[in-house]
């Protein structure tokens, strides 16, 4: 608290001979302190829910989108990222066989999910495109750390979920990090 406080007296310091340069240091160096500062809190708050038997709590905090995002920040939710992106494919399970198709994870490295799709749509109107936006979404809403997501699929037919040339490698198209 003290570092927080001498740098926020820094901030409102005039410019003087030490220049911008100085007070965007300062700037950054104030939002990691104040990052570390409720990190160390959220994590005690967490601990203190666990330490109290109040696993449903933390549960709870995990199944929040706002909650949930916040502790993927400080790397504290509960869940690791395996089970996440787990979660998230069988959350998108039923709707992908709603139009004839299935996904099946295949390996998990260095953040990038590897997948198969299987099936085809057989007239459906919803697209290949569509079909992987949703899987896209679905993963990263979930799992925002993850890298990348390559899709392995096979074509059969025009309906078909995945592109003929085996892998179609998706890279994060939002902000989210």
């Amino acid at each position: 608290m003290q570092r927080i406080e001498e740098l926020v007296r820094r901030l409102e310091a005039p410019i003087g001979s030490e220049g911008a340069s100085s007070l965007r240091d300062s700037s950054l160096e104030l939002m990691r302190s104040l990052m570390e500062l409720h990190g160390a809190g959220l994590e005690r708050m967490m601990e203190i829910a666990f330490d109290s038997g109040a696993g449903v709590i933390i549960d709870r905090f995990a199944e929040d989108d706002l909650v949930a995002h916040l502790l993927l920040l400080y790397d504290l939710h509960p869940a690791d990222f395996e089970t996440r992106v787990r979660r998230a494919l069988e959350d998108v399970r039923p709707h992908l066989r709603s139009h004839g198709g299935s996904v099946e994870l295949l390996s998990l490295t260095n953040g990038v999910v590897r997948l198969r799709l299987q099936g085809n749509c057989h007239g459906c109107p919803s697209s290949a495109e569509t079909l992987r936006q949703l899987i896209e979404q679905t993963i990263y809403e979930a799992a925002p750390d993850a890298q990348a997501i390559e899709v392995e699929g096979a074509v059969e037919g025009a309906g078909a979920l995945a592109a003929a040339s085996g892998f179609v490698q998706l890279q994060k198209t939002s902000g989210r990090s």
